[in-house]
C-alpha cells in the first residue's frame, strides 16, 4: 500500500512537471499536436500507478521523450511558417457578409448547427450581422461583427475617458503577491508603509489591491467566519 502512495505521488509530481514545462494554455486552447501529448501522458502515468509490477523508469523515459518531442515541436512552430502550418493548421474563413461557407465547413467536418451554436455563445443571434467568423487553429470561433452592429465605443461618440490602470493584487488571503510590484511602482518597504498608514498587519487583509494612480482597493478578512 505504501509503495503505490509513493508511486502515484512521485508520478504525479512528474507529470504536473511535464506539463508545466510544455507551456500554460488552457484545455480549450490546445494544439492538436499538444492535445495527443498530453492524452498520451495520463495514459503513461496511469498504468504504473494501478500496477506496481511495472517499473517506473519505463514510465519516466516515456514521459521525457513525449516532452521532448512537444518541447522541440513548439520551438519549430515557432521559426518556421511551413510546419507551424503543418502541425498546427491554418485559421479558415467560414463566414464571410453573413454567409457561410459550406466548403470550408465541408473541410472541417462542422455542421451549420455547430457555427450558430458558437455564435449564439458570443450572443449573436442573427448570422446576417457577421462580417467574418474565423474557426482558429485551437477550434475556437472569432467572430467580426458589421460595423453597424457593433456596440458603441466612447470613441464613436468623441468622448474622452480616462485611461484604465491595472489594479495590482499585493496581499491575497493574509499573503503578500509581489507578481505585480512592478507593474504598479510597489515594493515590499512601501507596502509596509501602507499597512502601517491603514494600522492593519498583513494576516488580517483578505484582499489588497493598489494602482499605478495609487487608489486602494482592501477587503479585510471576516474573523466570524
Amino acid at each position: 500500500m505504501l509503495i503505490t502512495i509513493i508511486r502515484t505521488v512521485f508520478l504525479y509530481l512528474f507529470a504536473a512537471a511535464a506539463v508545466r514545462l510544455m507551456g500554460k494554455r488552457q484545455v480549450g486552447e490546445l494544439q492538436p499536436m499538444e492535445l495527443i501529448v498530453t492524452i498520451l501522458l495520463s495514459e503513461i502515468v496511469a498504468i504504473p500507478m494501478q500496477n506496481n509490477d511495472i517499473p517506473l523508469m519505463n514510465s519516466i523515459l516515456s514521459v521525457l521523450v513525449l516532452t521532448s518531442i512537444a518541447v522541440i515541436i513548439s520551438v519549430i512552430v515557432l521559426k518556421s511558417i511551413k510546419l507551424r502550418n503543418i502541425f498546427e493548421g491554418k485559421p479558415q474563413v467560414v463566414i464571410k457578409n453573413g454567409r457561410p461557407d459550406n466548403q470550408q465547413l465541408r473541410k472541417l467536418r462542422l455542421t451549420l448547427d455547430d457555427i450558430l451554436g458558437a455564435l449564439r455563445q458570443k450572443s449573436i443571434f442573427n448570422i446576417s450581422e457577421v462580417k467574418y467568423a474565423v474557426v482558429e487553429t485551437n477550434g475556437s470561433l472569432s467572430v467580426m461583427l458589421n460595423s453597424e452592429n457593433k456596440p458603441l465605443t466612447p470613441k464613436d461618440l468623441n468622448l474622452e475617458v480616462k485611461e484604465a490602470k491595472l489594479d495590482c493584487p499585493v496581499i491575497i488571503d493574509g499573503k503578500q503577491s509581489d507578481a505585480f510590484f512592478a507593474e504598479c511602482s510597489m515594493d515590499k518597504d512601501k507596502l509596509t508603509d501602507l499597512l502601517k498608514d491603514n494600522k492593519l498587519k498583513a494576516d488580517s487583509v483578505y484582499l489588497l489591491t493598489v494602482n499605478s494612480s495609487g487608489i486602494i482597493t482592501l477587503v479585510e478578512k471576516d474573523e466570524n467566519k
